[in-house]
């Protein structure tokens, strides 16, 4: 299957030369970050995903998460976004009464530059959604080394800072809308700072906050954990910010899992996660973290099953109370999807 040069090929027979029985397979789970592709290569919408969903652990329900799906091909720039809510809102309707509820909430697109005038995609994503939108993911993803930026996500220098962005973020607290934040870990601090000016709007950090060890990083691993774990540290003082743990299969994360003659198990995932995941769940408590499974764009790296062993297998030691929020708890609280 041919990709970008940003995203691991997913090889089904790789994947399959090592999936894992579904450890705890009664455990309730929801997923509070998928995508739907539909690129040059690489298609992976409701049938895809609901296999992953169906190989064995209890996927209840699942957040769907912005991925340029759909857009409307014609009509005002700013209003084809819309069109990717109005798809999946349509596509996974006949899902709702039966489980897994995929899609029960929907996080959006909308350019967040425009500042007040965003509203407007809002409100149409708002009616476009079947009462399920629940926010907006603007990527800011930026670094001085520029190999690390996937081209169709780059973003200017110093975006969270800017006025007009931040006149859009200010557009979402009063439709009811949270914020997830996908960016590099040097970029914390000025989420830290766009989240402590906008108290009552709920922030999520995808992602467990940009892990990046490859290219200029490679050679500062241990620099680089020391800076996100501060930044993430800081960041938890703030009670409207949150935190999805996964989506660390990916080629930026430097763990280099594809590169094995079989898929790594869920003790290989579980050893090289632990110090990132549990680092998180410290600094934020259980109640304001949530696990996320990231497909397809961490399925280059192990499979469905694999993945959620590893986060049972991390959460082994926590109580009932904590285990239930990690898994669909502070999803379900956060995206309102009781």
């Amino acid at each position: 299957m041919s990709t970008t040069s940003n995203y691991l090929p997913v090889r089904s027979d790789w994947l399959a030369s090592g999936t894992e029985a579904a450890l705890e397979p009664d455990m309730p789970i929801i997923d509070a970050h998928h995508h739907f592709y539909e690129r040059p290569g690489w298609t992976y919408l409701v049938d895809e995903y609901l296999e992953d969903a169906r190989s064995g652990h209890n996927i209840t329900a699942s957040v769907f998460m912005q991925a340029l799906t759909r857009y409307r091909p014609s009509g005002p720039e700013p209003m084809r976004p819309v069109g990717e809510i109005e798809y999946v809102a349509g596509a996974t309707a006949p899902l709702q009464s039966g489980e897994p509820q995929v899609a029960k909430g929907m996080v959006g697109y909308a350019d967040l530059r425009r500042g007040p005038a965003v509203r407007d995609v809002l409100e149409a994503e708002l009616d476009a959604g079947d009462g399920r939108f629940r926010g907006v993911r603007h990527l800011v993803t930026w670094d001085a080394d520029q190999t690390l930026v996937n081209p169709i996500s780059a973003a200017p220098r110093g975006l969270l800072l800017d006025r007009d962005y931040r006149a859009g973020v200010a557009e979402l607290r009063s439709l009811g809308l949270s914020y997830d934040a996908w960016l590099f870990f040097p970029q914390l601090p000025e989420l830290f700072d766009l989240a402590k000016v906008h108290p009552d709007t709920p922030f999520i950090i995808n992602h467990c906050g940009g892990v990046v060890r490859i290219a200029s990083y490679a050679s500062r691993r241990a620099e680089a954990f020391d800076a996100w774990s501060s930044s993430m540290r800081a960041l938890a003082l703030l009670p409207n910010v949150y935190v999805k743990m996964g989506g660390l299969g990916m080629r930026i994360n430097g763990f280099e899992f594809e590169k094995g003659e079989r898929p790594p198990s869920s003790d290989e995932l579980a050893q090289a996660w632990k110090p990132w995941m549990h680092t998180c769940i410290e600094a934020f408590g259980a109640d304001r973290c949530m696990f996320e499974s990231n497909f397809p764009v961490d399925k280059g790296s192990y499979p469905f099953s694999n993945g959620w062993n590893a986060f049972k297998k991390l959460t082994a030691q926590a109580s009932a109370d904590e285990r239930e929020a990690l898994f669909r708890g502070t999803v379900s609280k956060v995206y309102r999807l009781t």
